[in-house]
This record gives C-alpha cells, structure tokens and sequence, in this order.
C-alpha cells in the first residue's frame, strides 16, 4: 500500500505529540504502586512541560540515523551513548559501564545488569519506527540493536515488540492486529508475551481494567512499583513483588491495558495506563505514541495537545562535546522536522514513487507485516526470533566475506587454569568455498585447544551448507589483571578483507549473570 507524504509526516508529528502526552500524564506517578484514577494532567504546565528521559535518548539516536543511515549497528550506538549520554543509573548505567572497559553489546546489555529485563528500552522504540514506518521487519532490527546495549532478554523482546506495533500503525489501525504484529517478533514464550495475552485474555473475559492489571501483575510480577510503593493507599496481599529490575513484562502488560480499555480515546487510555501506577511515565508515553502514529496529530484532541509545550527539555544528554557531538532538537516541531528528513536513507526506494500529489511511501499491509518465517531449503537463513531465542551472551561481526558469531558458554569471567569455552557460528557470504585462517593475538602463556593459529573449510551456500560451527576453549594460566583484551583474526586465503574480533574477558569477584 501506499501513503502519501503529508499523512507520513502527520502521523509522525502524531508520535511524537503523542509520547509527550503520555510521558507528561504519567511522570508524577512514576514507581507508584496502587490505583490511580486520572482524567488529566495533574502538573503545573504554565512553565513548559518537564523534562523526560523517555525521549531524550532517541534525541541521540536521531542524529547517529541522520548521519550513517542504515549503517547503525550496536557498536556505533555505544559510542554515541559513552560519547553523549550521562545518564549512569539503572541498566543506562551497567550497560555504560560495562562499554567503558570494552564489554561490548550484547554482553554489555547482559553482565553484572540486575535491571536488564526493565524498561529502560522500550521506552527508546520510536525513532526506528518513524524511520522505517509500514516495515517493521526493518525496524525490529534497529531497535533490537539499540536494546542490546543496555539490555537483555525481557528487556530486548520489549522494546522490538514496540517498534514492530509502531512502524505497523503506520500502515493498520485495528489494535488487535498489531498486537499480533507485535507478538509475531518475540519468542511466544517469553513474559513480555506472557503479560500481554494475559491483558488480552482479561479484556475478552469481561474484567474491568484494574482487573486486569491485577491478572498482569499476578502472572508477570515485578518490582517498580515498590520503590515509592503504595504512599496512601492500602498495600494488595494478592499483589506478589517480582525481582528487583523484572519490569518490562508486566508494564508491557499494563500498556495494553490502557490500550484495550480506552476506547480509541487518547486521553481516556493514557489515564488508564497511568492510573496503573509502576512505571507509569514509560507506559502511557509509549501508549501515546502508539495512539499518534495512528490518529496523527491532527486526530489528537485539543484538550491533550495544547497543554504540551513545544520546547524540549532535557537531562540525561551530554551536549559539550560541540566540536563532533549532536546537535539536540530544541522544540518537537524540530524533532519532527528533522525524523521526516532522515526517513529516506531508511526507506530508499520505498519512498521514491512519485505522483500528481508529491512523494509516496511504499509500506506493507495485512500479512507482510507480520514477522515471516525465514526459507528453508537450498539458501536458507536464520530468522529473526530463531536468533532472539538463541543465546544472548555472544557476540556477531561480519565484513564482506563472511558473518562470525561468538556465544560465551561460560560467560567472560576467568579463572586461573580454567578452560573458558568458546562457540563459533560461520556464515559464508559468497557463493564459493573459502578456506579462513584463524589467528589469535593473546598473552604468550595463554592455551588455546585448537592452537593460536588454525584452519576452516568453509563450503559454499549450497543445499543448506554454507554455515559452520565448531566449539573451542582457552585456558589463562594466571589471571593477574583486572581484564583482559584478547583479538581474534580471521582472513581467507588469497581475499584481501581480514575480520578483527575483539574480545574483554575479566578477573571479576562476585558478579552475576
């Protein structure tokens, strides 16, 4: 199908109008656990709406998209989050913390985060759908990338649910077809599913929304609500605490709700998302956007929408580094601006059909929004959730000839004279056999079972081959440095391209996984 581009740019300005609605309803009940009943803001907003970390991050991510396009990967959205963004609390903080001594994502995502499972992602999902809108099978992609620095699992499946439902509603308005959409990208076992069709099943079965908040909290417990707790109201005893960081599931779970239970009304389904309590600025400013994407702004009540102020305010972001850093949009109409120009070295060819009526955007609709199950048979390839479902300490690079992933079956941490096994899977880009050669750069009295330097026959993508996997280990006969940085290389005979994998392994006490 196609839109127009004035309905494209309505709808992002719809998005962003949206979040801000939502974000500002929600921040007062922030970590609140309870019932609230909502119908407005209860802010003073004379001055200008507060500042919110749950767009100040895609601020960052705006200006990686408008300078490397579809080059984005992980590794460059960790240098702009070590580069630019100061915000060191929660898994914002483990994830940099753990970049900053060369851990990279997705361990840095995964090792020592006690909140990798928690919101701190999907609240970012945004900006990947704009990007990519009616092609969610793009989107996923990116916001998978981004998660991954600072998440895992739970954490990772929220925000790629999002980004799946958004970029979708530029394309589908039924709320229980996205939804679908949505779930089609996460593994089907996973609590964010979990959560959601326990919200589903709650408004099908006729309970009333605090109902079903309370069928979400009880099938998907978490703990964010507790850190303020229930103030005045009287605590629940059939309300269990989940673990400390467990939170994306359930408020996932709550954001439907408000969904479900809003009757296609902004202002009614933000309050109900809010009114939930937990993390409430991050559920109804994700609803929001979901609801401006499909009514666009100029659907948005008046009522929501003159209360927010146009300038942006921040205070996670790092903007001192002028000389190489971004420059951070001052108003929204800037922000939305700015998404609409940067949307093409997404889109390429899809926005290239032009008519009587200006420029079209090509999207999906029905079915091939859906998450597609990869082909079998003569070139077959990895599906996406195959690989969300695969183990999520390792590591993938790639270059022209091949892809390499590293899974650390043992995790990173050394110990003295304690093999740590190592699995690679091997991917041949062309269409002919390669033979690589493996080099490692490591301490001299370091052991490695197949040798520092050895060999694979890598055989052509043929009849489903084409794919390698071997299994090795190396052993540290001391570990008498805070960390080691190790590099693997890999080249194949008679190719100019040599593929530098780096790796940190640590000597850390008392960590967890």
């Amino acid at each position: 199908m196609n839109i127009n581009i004035a309905t494209y740019k309505d709808k992002v300005r719809g998005c962003w109008l949206g979040k801000s609605i939502g974000g500002t309803l929600g921040a007062p009940f922030e970590a609140l656990r309870g019932v609230l009943e909502l119908d407005f803001y209860t802010q003073d907003l004379s001055k200008g709406t507060p500042p919110n970390d749950d767009l100040d991050l895609q601020l960052i991510w705006l200006n990686a998209a408008e300078r490397h396009g579809r080059a984005i990967d992980s590794a460059l959205l960790g240098e702009y989050w070590i580069s630019f963004i100061c915000a060191s609390w929660s898994e914002y903080g483990a994830g940099k913390n753990n970049m900053e001594i060369g851990i990279a994502p997705p361990l840095s995502g995964w090792y020592n985060n006690h909140n990798r499972n928690s919101c701190g992602a999907f609240i970012r999902s945004e900006i990947w759908a704009c990007l990519n809108p009616g092609h969610p099978d793009r989107a996923v992609k990116y916001a998978y990338e981004d998660a991954i620095i600072d998440h895992s699992r739970e954490g990772v499946f929220a925000e790629i649910f999002c980004a799946a439902i958004q970029s979708a509603a530029f394309a589908e308005s039924d709320k229980f077809k996205l939804i679908d959409i949505g779930l089609s990208y996460i593994p089907a076992d996973c609590d964010v599913a979990k959560a959601v069709h326990t919200a589903l099943d709650a408004h099908k079965s006729g309970l009333d929304w605090k109902g079903a908040r309370k069928k979400v909290l009880q099938a998907t417990p978490g703990a964010f609500g507790m850190y303020r707790g229930y103030e005045t109201q009287e605590p629940e005893p059939d309300i269990p605490v989940g673990p400390v960081g467990y939170d994306a599931p359930s408020n996932i779970g709550i954001t439907m709700i408000g969904w479900l239970y809003g009757e296609d009304d902004i202002g009614k389904s933000v309050c109900i998302a809010a009114g939930c309590g937990e993390d409430a600025d991050c559920t109804a400013a994700t609803l929001g956007s979901i609801m401006g994407i499909i009514q666009g702004a100029s659907g948005l009540p008046a009522k929501w929408a003159d209360p927010i102020s146009d300038e942006i305010k921040t205070w996670s972001l790092n903007t001192t580094e002028v000389r190489c850093g971004p420059t951070i949009p001052q108003t929204l109409t800037e922000l939305f601006e700015r998404t609409c120009k940067a949307m093409p070295l997404f889109m390429g060819a899809d926005c290239d059909v032009i008519n009587e009526n200006g420029v079209e955007l090509t999207l999906n609709s029905g079915d091939d929004l859906f998450c597609k199950p990869a082909p079998h048979g003569m070139f077959s390839s990895i599906d996406f959730v195959d690989r969300l479902q695969g183990d999520p300490f390792a590591l993938v690079f790639k270059n022209f000839l091949i892809e390499v992933g590293v899974q650390f079956v043992d995790g990173i941490d050394l110990k003295p004279g304690e093999p740590l096994r190592l699995k690679f899977n091997i991917t041949n880009k062309q269409s002919r056999q390669q033979w690589l050669n493996f080099r490692w750069f490591a301490p001299e009295d370091w052991e490695f079972s197949n040798g520092r330097e050895f060999s694979l026959n890598l055989d052509q993508p043929h009849g489903g081959y084409g794919l390698s996997e071997f299994e090795m280990s190396l052993t540290a006969p001391m570990v008498d440095k805070p960390k080691f940085d190790i590099v693997l290389e890999i080249s194949s005979t008679r190719r100019l391209s040599k593929l530098y994998i780096p790796m940190t392994l640590t000597n850390a006490v008392g960590t967890k996984r």
